[in-house]
């Protein structure tokens, strides 16, 4: 059997597979103090005689397999977690082959492997939920350079009618600072999911992702994008994502793409829900292999 976990900010998903990464067994823990659900994971792993486990963890942290600090979770927001080594409190306990990774890596593989991106050769996966994250696998790898990529926080502009000063502790008004969901029940004093109906929060909403889609679209030309995460269950806003996009564009990447193909270029996971667990699974059977 193979082992996965899914290390997100709100939650950890641990689950068990085949060898044909089909899900076993599943479990979700709150992400609390390191001590506390570190307990609860492996507890969860000891009741298996798993081969080897994939790990994919929010950020940013260190995924250079030649790092002392490899498997280390960085500068975080979540104070508690800063510097902890996840794979360093794995090991301790179980003792099999393990891969580490970032969460939005492992669902875009997830994706190039079993979801919406099968038919192609490379796609970005974007998660936006209690931060906002991205990874990238262009010809089945996943895009690594000095540290994994951190494009949840670059710099968009401000919608016009948005006066909210962002909540990222680090860059204040970045688009995790703009777009995240705890960004917009800061701005707006309720949670995502009670706003469905007031188009004026999708309309800055969807105006932030489509900048943030445009950059990515100029920089990467991946062939497919990915839309995850809690807030992009809002589908109401992709409607205006897509508006936004094409008028950023204004005409200048001549593809279908970006016209009237939009909607089967930026879609959502085809394996939501399990994006990052399926990646995590066919990491540890490569890492077995």
């Amino acid at each position: 059997m193979l082992g996965a976990i899914e290390a997100g900010g709100t939650k950890f998903v641990c689950a068990v597979g085949d060898m044909d990464f089909n899900v076993v067994e599943l479990i979700e823990i709150p992400t609390t103090t390191p001590a506390e659900t570190m307990k609860k994971v492996q507890e969860f792993f000891q009741q298996f005689k798993i081969k080897a486990l994939g790990v994919g963890s929010f950020g940013p942290a260190d995924i250079n397999p030649n790092s002392t600090n490899y498997g280390c979770i960085t500068t975080t927001p979540k104070v508690a977690w800063q510097h902890f080594n996840i794979l360093s409190s794995l090991k301790e306990h179980l003792d099999v082959p393990m891969v580490f990774d970032t969460d939005v890596n492992i669902a875009a593989l997830g994706e190039a492997k079993f979801g919406a991106a099968q038919d192609v050769n490379s796609c970005i996966y974007i998660t936006i939920g209690t931060g906002i994250g991205v990874g990238a696998v262009n010809d089945g790898k996943m895009l690594q350079g000095i540290s994994h990529p951190e494009m949840g926080h670059i710099t968009v502009r401000r919608h016009p009618d948005d006066h909210f000063e962002g909540g990222c502790p680090f860059h204040g008004d970045c688009l995790e600072g703009l777009a995240s969901g705890p960004a917009i029940e800061k701005r707006w004093n309720e949670k995502a999911v009670l706003l469905s109906e007031r188009a004026e929060v999708w309309e800055i909403e969807g105006y932030y992702i489509a900048q943030a889609l445009m950059t990515y679209v100029l920089t990467l030309s991946p062939e497919r994008i990915i839309l995850g995460g809690g807030v992009m269950k809002q589908r109401q806003v992709l409607p205006v994502i897509y508006k936004h996009l094409q008028a950023m564009n204004n005409h200048y990447l001549a593809f279908p793409q970006l016209e009237d193909q939009i909607a089967d270029y930026i879609v959502t996971p085809g394996i939501e829900g399990f994006s990052a667990i399926k990646g995590a699974f066919y990491l540890a059977k490569a890492e077995l292999e």
